[in-house]
């Protein structure tokens, strides 16, 4: 009997999945049509983005497979352009459409990796000083004002530019680092301030006291109790500074000084087109533009439907 009554009991228990589809979020993102179409937006950039190997119809970097007869066609909707480049060819003869599907890989590679690593440093820092207070809060808040007294670009060309002199030769995995490390230089003083304000809300509730008088360490209780409380502006705020990371990044790129020009990047891409904007071909330089918005706006709405939806005030 009782193994009968618990095999019940787990098949009547709904999994995870099922949880979230009966939430309040699910429902939120399905009554929301801007959410869906921003969904959609960034589904369709990541996937290409992330199978650009496979979807591109030419791999736009592969120096042997370019033809400079091909350079500067306009789009195929246009007088003298080809079927074969929808979008047209960049002074090298590269299929735009092509080089902006593995240019976008590398931007959202950059931006995430960016946000990932801003998300670690401002959380552990901003739960630190939140949770322990006195001198240990007021010497993180004072590095967070300092560090938001500079503009964070200029922090990021800084950062990149001395990376870029030091390591003049550096390899392209090195140069990559270096470029994550300036744009999250700035990017976590928002999540340890985030934090740290949730934080000191969480510490004087009753079941941190409880934890406390048992005896349960000071580390344990921020990991296993305070942290999985602070996380829900957490996620908001990593969503909407996505966007602003891939548009940190596409300014490095594009002042040149991002990521390896054998590497291009959405920003580079436009920095490229730039130079020929003034002589008639525009799409060299239009198409990635438009692109990096589409990535940046769509990720920016779907951050703020997270805000909205996550904020029960606002249901």
């Amino acid at each position: 009997m009782a193994t009968e009554s618990s095999a019940v009991t787990s098949a009547a228990a709904p999994g995870p999945l099922a949880r979230f589809l009966d939430g309040d979020v699910w429902y939120s993102f399905k009554r929301s049509p801007t959410a869906i179409v921003a969904a959609v937006i960034a589904l369709v950039c990541v996937v290409c983005s992330v199978f650009a190997p496979w979807v591109a119809p030419y791999n736009p970097f592969d120096l042997a497979s370019l033809s400079l007869s091909d350079a500067r066609l306009p789009p195929a909707w246009e007088e003298g352009g080809s079927s074969q480049y929808l979008l047209g060819t960049d002074d090298q003869g590269r299929d735009i459409l092509s080089a902006l599907m593995y240019g976008a890989r590398i931007s959202l590679f950059v931006g995430l990796a960016s946000v990932l690593l801003s998300m670690v440093v401002g959380v552990s820092l901003g739960l630190l000083s939140g949770f322990v207070g006195g001198r240990t809060d007021a010497f993180i808040m004072r590095v967070c004002d300092v560090m938001l007294s500079f503009p964070s670009i200029l922090v990021a060309l800084l950062i990149d530019g001395v990376g870029r002199a030091m390591f003049p030769n550096a390899h392209e995995s090195l140069a990559f680092g270096v470029l994550i490390l300036a744009i999250s230089l700035t990017g976590w003083v928002q999540y340890a301030r985030t934090v740290r304000g949730s934080t000191l809300v969480e510490r004087n509730k009753e079941y941190v006291q409880a934890a406390r008088v048992i005896g349960v360490a000071p580390v344990r209780i921020m990991l296993r109790h305070v942290l999985p409380n602070v996380l829900g502006p957490v996620l908001v705020l990593a969503t909407i500074q996505v966007a602003a990371a891939i548009l940190t990044e596409a300014t490095l790129s594009f002042l040149g000084v991002g990521v390896p020009p054998t590497s291009p990047s959405l920003g580079t891409l436009i920095r490229v087109g730039n130079d020929f904007l003034f002589s008639g071909e525009w799409w060299i330089t239009i198409f990635p533009g438009v692109m990096l918005v589409l990535i940046a706006l769509s990720v920016n709405l779907l951050g703020d439907w997270l805000r909205d939806a996550l904020n029960p005030r606002l249901r």
